[in-house]
């Protein structure tokens, strides 16, 4: 068989819960259903920083946050670095993919390569904050009424209001960024493999839908948000567009809910698009393409009181995670292993028959689409420093059955049973019956910190200093000259 084409798929802010694979009530993602139906889908997948840049230095570079250099967006951290010695992008263009992104890049500066041989972006309006235009807009100008924007809906960019898309389906950045992509294997190299990024800057707020989408699920009974017996400490009443935790009234979360939900089935049925048109028009490159479908990090939906993202909780760290290997392969519908965004690229490169470097932490997952794993991690580490307030900078550890929380800047602990509790309902920190377990778990953690020699452990208990917790590859790219190959 010629070398595999592979289609990456990044949906931004994409909560793991919120499809139907994954048991999610309401949810309606009949196409990406049928990807986890052809595939394996990782029921416990995390995103160990989960927050935009950081998430997607670990998913280009295969690199733990530590070794990426971006422990967060906020206090102490820098942009995404764009000189890793080895990408995702990188790695495959050098080996004579066709490489291409259509949609959210957001690398820094804007325009970098990333290891992508071209890009069409659409970076939800930062270009535009800094004097310049990306694909998404110019194309918009040139195809919407005179004097309308992408804008003229109304909400802002990390609010929690939520109404219908103001304009024509067609316009959406969603249908976009579907369209570009077809575009590009419309006019591909017929005899040359590809790597093609769809990367959605949606479920992103603004949750502005097209109307039938909003209505669809404005008009459901829709699940509740969890609120833990530990959250009233953000039960405060909150009246700013973007605020990052508070109290909204059930008719404003409803309305969110709808707007994300809404949100999310539009980029389902772009991913129908997509399956459609290859199955028509290109059933030989389709038999012969890998997909993997993901997100950068979630969205807390109003879960105990939350907004946005940043935290260790299950609504902003889990993940969708569905790998779908070329027809005939593949045999494992669901995988319990706990997986990570640092294991993409090693999982993507192995599917092409590719070396993987040595700097990558990450695993390849492909032996996971057969088999359960004699042996996996135990656990995954993840972290984010200060970004909205000091309260919020966390650390925790997981395996997706259990997990241990710290919040360092104001020394809370937690500890949830997520087999019992997925909602994260009940912390057990103080529970008797639960202090063994407790140390191993706070032992891991402690483990993750002491072999950075950060100083943030004393006397074998986690410890937080004043100053932010910084990476040395902050400055300077983490690197391993060897090469090898699973």
């Amino acid at each position: 068989m010629n070398q595999p084409n592979i289609i990456l798929i990044i949906a931004d802010q994409m909560r793991g819960d919120c499809v139907g694979a994954n048991g999610h009530p309401r949810a309606r993602t009949p196409n990406l259903d049928h990807l986890a139906a052809c595939g394996t889908n990782f029921a416990h997948a995390y995103s160990a920083v989960p927050s935009c840049l950081p998430a997607r230095a670990t998913l280009w570079s295969g690199q733990e946050q530590w070794h990426t250099g971006v422990l967060g967006m906020g206090r102490g951290q820098g942009n995404i670095p764009n000189d890793f010695p080895h990408t995702l992008a990188g790695e495959l263009m050098a080996a004579g993919y066709r490489t291409h992104l259509v949609g959210k890049g957001h690398f820094e500066p804007q325009r970098a390569s990333m290891g992508f041989e071209s890009h069409e972006l659409d970076e939800s309006g930062r270009m535009i904050a800094r004097g310049a235009e990306d694909e998404y807009r110019a194309w918009f100008r040139a195809h919407a009424p005179d004097g309308v924007t992408p804008d003229d809906h109304g909400v802002d960019w990390n609010s929690w209001h939520a109404r219908p898309w103001h304009l024509e389906e067609y316009l959406h950045p969603t249908a976009w960024t579907m369209t570009r992509a077809l575009d590009f294997l419309k006019k591909r190299e017929p005899d040359r493999p590809f790597f093609l990024n769809i990367s959605f800057s949606r479920p992103h707020s603004p949750y502005v839908p097209p109307a039938p989408y909003f209505d669809m699920y404005d008009r459901m009974d829709l699940p509740a948000p969890f609120v833990g017996d530990w959250a009233a400490r953000h039960d405060l009443p909150e009246r700013n567009r973007n605020a990052w935790h508070g109290h909204m009234s059930p008719e404003e979360i409803h309305r969110a809910r709808a707007g994300y939900l809404g949100e999310i089935g539009f980029i389902d049925t772009q991913l129908g698009r997509l399956l459609n048109w290859l199955s028509r028009f290109q059933p030989e490159a389709m038999q012969n393409t890998w997909f993997l479908f993901t997100s950068d990090h979630g969205d807390m939906q109003g879960d105990h009181h939350l907004w946005r993202k940043t935290y260790a909780y299950e609504g902003s760290a889990r993940i969708p995670f569905i790998v779908a290997p070329p027809a005939g392969q593949g045999s494992r519908r669901t995988a319990e292993e706990v997986v990570e965004l640092r294991d993409v690229m090693p999982t993507l490169l192995e599917a092409a028959g590719l070396p993987v470097p040595g700097t990558v932490d990450g695993k390849s997952l492909l032996p996971l689409l057969d088999a359960p794993a004699r042996e996996w991690r135990p656990y995954i580490h993840g972290e984010h420093c200060t970004c909205y307030a000091p309260e919020q900078e966390m650390q925790y550890v997981t395996d997706g059955r259990r997990k241990l929380v710290w919040l360092p800047r104001i020394d809370v602990e937690q500890f949830f049973d997520l087999e019992a509790d997925p909602g994260e309902l009940k912390n057990l920190i103080d529970d008797p019956a639960r202090q063994e377990e407790i140390a191993r778990w706070r032992g891991y953690l402690v483990g993750e910190l002491e072999k950075r020699d950060c100083g943030w452990v004393q006397n074998g208990e986690p410890h937080c200093p004043d100053e932010p917790l910084v990476s040395p590859y902050k400055e300077k790219r983490y690197q391993i000259t060897q090469i090898t190959a699973d």
